[in-house]
């Protein structure tokens, strides 16, 4: 299937002649550090490249000054590139014109953001209905699919109100329908849930889980938080100072971390939460009993936790009809217990 969006050798580079810094081998290896001290420049986005499948739900993840919400900005050219390409259905859009681009922003992609942006002075279903006002839809067409939309955050009952009478969970709600009024083919998240406390924030992931469940949208979402991460990424990618560290699923992450800067990052992760029992079965033995119950590999460890312990033999991991390898309480409880699997 071919990538909705194909990132390639993407660099952003604040300061004077950036470009310069991109052209230049010996520049592009400095350190982000020795490079501001050198040239004034500060490479915010250092050759990443990345694709984006339909329907994948795409996590950026790192610390302050990691580069991630640079990069989730330059997707859109919200900043502009100082070289690379953001390819979107076979159009490059780092080379598109002025118009173009405000076509693909208002068609093609929504974004959602920390701080809500929300119309102080126009109602909830006002709100949600205004990028499909500045596409020139009708007004009773868009207020049709507002309240539809509405209805799906589980806004209804509140379409008359103001945003200052909403909750910070449900003005990020407004925000959401907003984003999904347009029916986009890409959402961006910047870290919109940051600013929320931690039950509403539980919540609003949830509630994104939900509606990609139902609507499927491909989602490219930044975050700060590992543990936000894993919830709801299907891959994530890693960033620290520009630079990409590693990407691949959240199993993979904590399975195999790529160095010590990732290994530290998911270190207090409970391992049974995110391991499949691909990552803990063992090669099947001479003496095994192979009659036992079957699981697949992608079976995370804590939901296969009750089937293999109550199983009298050893589960077998099988996938397409083939024999895999072997689970049984040794490796569940080495897993459960913190120990290498």
């Amino acid at each position: 299937m071919s990538p909705v969006i194909s990132v390639r050798d993407l660099w952003k580079v604040f300061g004077p002649k950036a470009e310069r810094v991109v052209g230049s081998e010996e520049l592009t290896a400095l350190s982000r550090r020795d490079l501001l001290k050198l040239t004034g420049c500060t490479a915010a986005v250092r050759d990443v490249t990345f694709d984006v499948a339909p329907g994948e739900v795409f996590v950026v993840m790192g610390l302050s000054g990691s580069g991630k919400s640079t990069l989730v900005r330059c997707l859109t050219r919200l900043i502009e590139p100082t070289a690379g390409a953001v390819v979107f259905d076979g159009e490059d859009i780092a080379t598109v014109d002025e118009r173009r681009l405000r076509e693909l922003r208002r068609n093609k992609f929504a974004m959602v953001f920390q701080h809500f942006g929300l119309l102080p002075h126009r109602r909830v279903i006002e709100n949600v209905a205004f990028g499909l006002e500045i596409r020139g839809v009708g007004k009773a067409a868009r207020r049709n699919k507002a309240a539809e939309v509405v209805e799906l955050v589980g806004l209804a009952g509140y379409e008359d109100a103001y945003p200052d009478e909403l909750s910070g969970g449900m003005q990020q709600r407004v925000g959401l329908a907003r984003a999904l009024a347009v029916d986009p083919e890409v959402m961006l998240f910047d870290e919109p849930f940051s600013a929320l406390d931690p039950l509403i924030r539980r919540d609003m992931q949830q509630e994104v889980i939900r509606l990609h469940r139902e609507v499927g949208k491909t989602m490219v979402f930044i975050t700060h938080d590992l543990s936000e991460a894993l919830k709801l990424g299907d891959r994530i990618l890693i960033m620290r100072d520009g630079d990409m560290v590693q990407i691949g699923t959240g199993d993979e992450l904590v399975g195999a971390p790529a160095d010590d800067y990732v290994a530290d990052f998911v270190r207090d992760v409970p391992k049974a939460n995110v391991l499949t029992l691909r990552w803990i079965m063992r090669p099947p033995k001479a003496d095994d009993q192979l009659d036992g119950p079957e699981l697949g590999p992608e079976v995370v460890v804590r939901e296969a936790t009750r089937a293999v312990l109550a199983a009298e033999k050893p589960v077998k991991v099988v996938a397409d009809g083939e024999l895999l390898g072997m689970v049984g309480d040794e490796e569940i409880l080495a897993v459960i217990a913190g120990e290498p699997a």
